[in-house]
């Protein structure tokens, strides 16, 4: 499909990447959404949490929403998206990738961009509560990769999964990667770096065989992590087979389900080839938007509404 115009058009002080990325990661709350958790079993025996919001009138339509690196169903994007959702009588159901629940998961493993097979776990949990006829993906940087690698394998996607949107998705890993990496971004990677190993610490405790205080001390950069810990848990080489195999990029020009990508052009965690735009020319399901601001899962809306919200319903109410 041809490039989407995007009609975002922040507030002066939210053109800037910056401070659009940190008011909605640390300033931003939201209130107003009860969530009800409940636990699901994994195929191989690990588990996911997952926090449900629930429309004021019974729904067919539920929205299911994915946070991103070291988030929870708790950040404000996602009970944001909930919240409007909700509103617009779809039920919510917000997933807690492994360990991300605040409750440390069984296995040494994890989770990662690529993890798909939990995607696809959560979904055939739903269908078997033979509620919904209409399912909706929303996933979040990490989760908007997620999802997009999702409907673009080779699978029997679920006939009731209508649309997928993503925010700030790095669909090449690599790339972002290398963004995260500049001396720009060197506080974002250093939070994100020290939330990482601090889950490693507790991995430690529950299979020490498996990594040493050697092994942690030298995790100085978010690539280190990945040689050390994401390759080696999940079946990958290194960290760069890790990226090259899970980076949606690859996926898009397989997509059949509408899908639309809203990536900031000043969002700093994104290379240039997170910006699909030949994928998206080349493909009628895959709809690429690039606000000129917006920063990394940073787009303001008025009365706490963000434009992201608000653009993923009419998206879905437009398929």
């Amino acid at each position: 499909m041809p490039i989407i115009t995007s009609e975002y058009n922040p507030p002066f002080i939210f053109k800037n990447g910056h401070f659009s990325t940190i008011y909605s990661g640390l300033v931003r709350t939201v209130s107003g959404v009860t969530q009800e958790r409940e636990r699901i079993t994994l195929p191989d025996g690990d588990f996911l949490d997952l926090d449900w919001s629930y429309a004021k009138k019974p729904s067919r339509k539920v929205l299911i929403l994915i946070h991103g690196l070291e988030g929870n169903a708790q950040r404000p994007y996602i009970t944001g998206s909930a919240k409007l959702a909700n509103a617009h009588g779809y039920d919510v159901c917000a997933i807690n990738l492994r360990g991300c629940s605040g409750v440390a998961n069984t296995l040494y493993r994890s989770y990662h961009s690529g993890a798909t097979e939990d995607l696809d776990a959560v979904l055939q949990h739903i269908l078997t509560l033979d509620q919904y006829d209409g399912l909706y993906l929303m996933g979040f940087s990490l989760g908007g990769n997620l999802s997009l690698k999702f409907i673009g394998e080779e699978r029997d996607l679920p006939k009731a999964l209508k649309a997928v949107v993503a925010v700030s998705a790095p669909c090449d890993l690599y790339s972002s990667l290398k963004q995260l990496l500049l001396p720009i971004n060197y506080l974002y990677a250093l939070r994100f770096k020290e939330h990482l190993v601090a889950k490693l610490r507790i991995k430690q405790q529950l299979f020490p065989s498996k990594i040493s205080d050697s092994d942690i001390a030298n995790i100085k950069t978010l690539k280190d992590f990945d040689d050390i810990y994401t390759s080696a848990a999940h079946g990958f080489e290194d960290a760069m087979d890790y990226y090259k195999k899970c980076s949606c990029l690859q996926f898009l020009p397989k997509i059949k389900v509408p899908a639309l990508i809203i990536n900031a052009a000043n969002d700093s965690f994104l290379g240039k080839a997170c910006y699909p735009h030949k994928e998206a020319e080349e493909n009628e399901s895959v709809f690429l938007e690039v606000p000129v601001s917006g920063g990394h899962v940073g787009f303001y809306g008025r009365r706490n509404t963000t434009y992201t919200e608000k653009r993923a319903l009419k998206f879905f109410g437009e398929i």
